[in-house]
């Protein structure tokens, strides 16, 4: 399920002072490689020192959470996690908790669609796109058998969780990085900055709208067989992801695989373009934009109408074409 590059695009923005008896806001912006993509954080304050202390906080925040969540480090609390698979419980810190916990309510809600114990099947398609074969069926079935978030066992009160088969694997690409954004922007918030936004390749979190402006102009990137005009939201104190196989994927046998795997199915989508959520978090926003992917249209939009501040827009591709679904309250 993981997601490789940015999908949205950010249109500038010019810092406008809003009052003579506020101070004078000036625009700041930074990116650092974080979490395997560049994090890009816009803010608005008074001056360069308060604007970068703040920055500097906030990439502090996120490193720790690097630490915790990549499965790329083989010390990572994830990782650590992963390697126990089939040994019993592990205690994990309350990032990695949390995290695990907001995985498992979206693996229900979307019955398996969503699923962060993908990672042997990650590894097998990662090795497909290297080498433009699919994987072999035996290995393709030995690692479906090791994906069922069901087997993920979660334990709050014991701050602990466990994976109970020898071979499981985490896979947080999902939904880390929308959790990393989210919590940057809360440091962010703490350093008394009011109006920023933070994007981790492509899952953008953003609070108070800049000034002078009703909110930050988000450019939605349309997938490749999309001719229709170019959109944009302007949003303030949400989540905004998008997911889909414009950049990502590999073709076998004339047949065209995403980046994006079906858990249920060990096998890359083949037909959905593009998933964008607004959510009230960035973990929500990350997750759905992926699961929504994977869902049937009409059954991911349903699930969709039902959460609370929650609204998307999926783009599927037939033959060629683009056929767009709606949630209710998706900004025009």
């Amino acid at each position: 399920m993981r997601r490789y590059s940015a999908v949205l695009l950010l249109v500038p923005l010019i810092a406008v002072d809003l009052s003579a008896s506020e101070p004078t806001l000036s625009r700041f912006e930074y990116a650092r490689l974080r979490m395997g993509t560049s994090v890009r954080i816009v803010l608005y304050a008074p001056d360069e020192v308060q604007a970068r202390q703040a920055a500097d906080s906030a990439y502090s925040r996120i490193d720790d959470l690097e630490a915790a969540l990549s499965h790329y480090r083989p010390d990572s609390e994830v990782s650590r996690l992963s390697a126990a698979s089939g040994q019993g419980e592990r205690r994990v810190n309350a990032d990695l908790l949390r995290v695990l916990q907001t995985a498992d309510k979206f693996s229900r809600l979307t019955e398996g669609a969503f699923d962060v114990t993908v990672g042997p099947l990650v590894l097998l398609w990662r090795e497909a796109r290297r080498t433009h074969r699919m994987p072999a069926p035996d290995d393709l079935e030995q690692a479906r058998e090791l994906v069922d978030y069901k087997k993920l066992e979660i334990r709050p009160e014991r701050q602990a969780a466990l994976l109970k088969k020898a071979g499981m694997k985490l896979d947080l690409s999902a939904i880390a990085k929308g959790y990393a954004a989210e919590q940057a922007l809360l440091v962010l918030k703490s350093k008394g900055i009011s109006s920023a936004l933070v994007d981790a390749g492509g899952d953008i979190v953003v609070s108070g709208a800049p000034p002078g402006r009703p909110g930050w102009r988000v450019a939605l990137q349309k997938p490749k067989a999309d001719t229709g005009a170019e959109r944009a939201v302007t949003l303030k104190n949400v989540a905004i992801a998008t997911s889909g196989d414009a950049y990502q994927y590999v073709e076998v046998a004339g047949k065209r695989y995403s980046h994006i795997l079906d858990p249920r199915t060990g096998l890359g989508t083949t037909d959905a373009a593009s998933a964008t959520v607004i959510a009230p978090d960035g973990m929500t926003a990350d997750a759905l934009a992926t699961a929504l992917c994977v869902m049937p249209p009409a059954r991911g939009l349903r699930l969709v109408n039902s959460l609370r501040g929650v609204s998307a827009i999926v783009t599927v591709r037939t033959a060629g074409a683009v056929k767009r679904y709606q949630s209710s309250g998706f900004p025009p």
